[in-house]
Formats: C-alpha cells, structure tokens, sequence
C-alpha cells in the first residue's frame, strides 16, 4: 500500500470526473488598513461521491472556502462550479450541518425536517413529504424521538437531526463545518460510524471541516490541508488509502495510518504552527 502526498493544488479542471470545481478562488475583505485576503487562488477538483475533509488551523478560511461553496459568500476572484454550472447563490443541491445544530428550538424533530422538505418539495403530496421524514428519521435511529423538541434532545440527537434534515432534500452535496466538534468522544465516534454508513449507502458528495486528523483519517478519501492565513492556499492534499467500508480498529492498527497522521501534524504544526504552539 502507497501513501500518496499531493502539493500541488492546481485542479485537473478537464477531468470529466471533477464533479465539483474550485477554480482559482480568492477572498478579501476591505478594512480601514487595506485588503485583507482570506484566501488566494485555491483550486481543488472534486468527484461525485468523493469523501473530502479540510483541516487546517483557525482562521485559515476553511469556513469562508465552504460558504463559497454553500453559496453563502461570494468570491472575491474566480469560481465555484458544480457540474459545470457556476455557483452564485444558496441552493438545495447544497446543504449544510453547522456545529451547533441550527434547529428551531420551538419545532419538533419531525417538523424541523419536514420544514426543510416542504420548502424543497412544496408540490408533493403531504403523505409523500411525511414519508420522507419518517424514513430520514428511521435513518439516524431517532423514530421514537420524532415528537420531541431540541431541548428535550441530546447533543448527539440534535445532530442527527441536522443530518437527516440535510439529507431528507436529496441534495448533491453535503457541506459539514466540524458538526461534530462539540460532542462527547464516545458520542463523536457513534456518529462519526453512523455518518460514514449513510454515505456508504448514498454517496453524497460530502465536503468537511474538522480540526481532528484522526477523524479526518477515518473518514476521508482525501484530507485537503490549508496553509495559515492571510492569504491561505491548499498546502498539500492527502490520499486516504484505506479500502471501504472502513473499521476503526483495523485502520488504527495500520502502519500507513500512523505514517499519513505524523505527516499531518508535521504540516499542521512544525511547517504551519500557530503561535500558540
């Protein structure tokens, strides 16, 4: 088995697989002291049913690089295209699942999801778009739970809500900014395997931010590495070998998986080390 290091992070745009194309993308920001550049000229080339995590330290523009894919944000320079069509504002080809839920504390599980399938789907039948809740909610294991209001919901339940409502719209890419980072471990690595066999199952194309390489490790084909800002650029691209469907034990185990990780934390914290470490 081959570890592979990729540091160049020009996309191969004429490929017919790049599902998804960041092509020389660049954000700045006006201030009283001059332009400040968040991101200059990033380019990645992403196919369709890919598993891709970004890492990289804060403030680096992680979350500035998805909300241009999102189309929350605008570039400053270049594009975003997803199959070939230029990305210029928000839509249900993309969702995303914030850290901290994003649900509306006065609806119910099963409303928050159906909301989001009644907008996408106003014309089907009421009985098709319930049918569509139930079998999201079934998908995350929260049938029991489809009465109950965020508040009465666990961490981990709640964010299972968000990701049965992101998927419940059949979008084509699933954008998602460290969902995970504020949950307990043991409920992280539940939801990391549950994650992991929703996308076995559907092949969503899934872009992620996270600050935890070994979560990254676990679920990626690639882990794209940002450079610090200002200006932050792809550094280097990282191709995750492991064969599919992936068990914990057996990765970790791997001599390759402890290789590809201290090459991670080399290029996080010895080539791009923050202050503060």
């Amino acid at each position: 088995m081959q570890t592979l290091i990729s540091e160049d992070s020009t996309p191969q745009t004429s490929q017919p697989d790049s599902f998804l194309v960041v092509e020389n993308l660049s954000k700045v920001y006006p201030t009283k002291s001059g332009d400040y550049t968040v991101l200059e000229d990033v380019n990645l080339a992403v196919s369709e049913g890919e598993f891709v995590c970004v890492i990289g330290h804060s403030g680096c523009g992680k979350s500035t690089l998805l909300d241009m894919v999102s189309g929350f944000r605008q570039p400053s320079s270049g594009e975003v295209r997803l199959q070939g069509k230029r990305i210029t504002e928000p839509g249900p080809d993309r969702m995303v699942v914030f850290q901290n839920y994003s649900l509306l504390p006065w609806k119910t599980a099963f409303e928050n999801i159906y909301l989001a399938v009644n907008s996408v789907y106003p014309d089907k039948p009421k009985k098709a778009k319930e049918e569509i809740v139930h079998k999201h909610l079934a998908m995350v294991g929260l049938e029991e739970a489809a009465n109950k209001k965020p508040g009465q919901l666990s961490g981990g339940m709640k964010q299972r809500v968000s990701i049965a409502r992101a998927l419940a719209i059949y979008p084509q890419v699933l954008i998602l900014d460290e969902p995970f980072g504020a949950l307990d471990a043991i409920t992280k690595e539940e939801l990391q395997e549950e994650l992991l066999q929703i996308w076995t199952e559907h092949r969503v194309t899934v872009l992620m931010i996270t600050h935890d390489i070994d979560e990254a490790l676990f679920l990626a084909d690639r882990v794209v590495m940002m450079t610090n800002g200002p200006a932050a650029q792809i550094g280097e691209i990282l191709e995750i070998p492991f064969s599919r469907p992936r068990i914990r034990t057996q990765i970790m185990e791997d001599p390759h998986y402890y290789t590809l990780r201290n090459q991670a934390l080399d290029f996080l914290f010895s080539r791009f080390a923050t202050e503060d470490h």
